[in-house]
């Protein structure tokens, strides 16, 4: 899908040209509103979530996908996960968690532990280390995140709309 249009129908925020959808098959005005107002929530949100964590980074050294494995086990039963939940939970690859786990693991945040009933499971857990520094990046987190959205939206109106997105999830409780 092409960019957002400029007013004065060129193409914005990265769109190169407009193409003709052609009759019957293209989306009606009201279609395309929608769809711009979904891309402008979608990429808004995405950007104010890599600002927050860019923010998390700065102040306590850990890239977004080390914060977010450390958050997922500091509320994990047993501050512990095998790696598949994990892996489910970042919403990467095998490989790819496994290269955060080691990260994380040379810098003694989280351990493996092998499972006491499937000798094929590993479970990382985290580390005292790892809880005192996922606690204090949490710390950051809440307070740029009162800073950016909620002050600005007002208390009342970002729980509404926290309530109103989490009322969407099709899995909700799910990782």
């Amino acid at each position: 899908m092409a960019g957002p249009m400029e007013p004065d129908g060129t193409a914005g925020c990265g769109a190169s040209a407009v193409i003709d959808l052609g009759g019957d098959a293209a989306p009606s005005a009201g279609e395309l509103a929608l769809l711009q107002q979904w891309h402008g929530l979608h990429s808004g949100v995405r950007r104010m979530t890599d600002g927050l964590l860019a923010d998390v980074e700065a102040e306590n050294g850990l890239v977004p996908s080390s914060f977010q494995a450390l958050m997922f086990l500091v509320a994990a039963p047993g501050q512990a996960a095998p790696m598949n939940q994990l892996a489910q939970a970042l919403g990467f690859s095998t490989a790819g968690t496994t290269k955060v786990v080691d990260r994380l693991a040379e810098a003694g945040l989280v351990e493996r532990r092998p499972s006491g009933s499937d000798r094929r499971v590993t479970y990382t857990a985290l580390t005292t280390a790892g809880a005192e520094r996922v606690l204090a990046a949490s710390r950051t987190l809440a307070r740029v995140l009162r800073t950016r959205v909620v002050d600005p939206l007002g208390e009342e109106v970002f729980g509404r709309l926290a309530d109103a997105v989490a009322s969407l999830d099709p899995a909700p409780g799910t990782c």
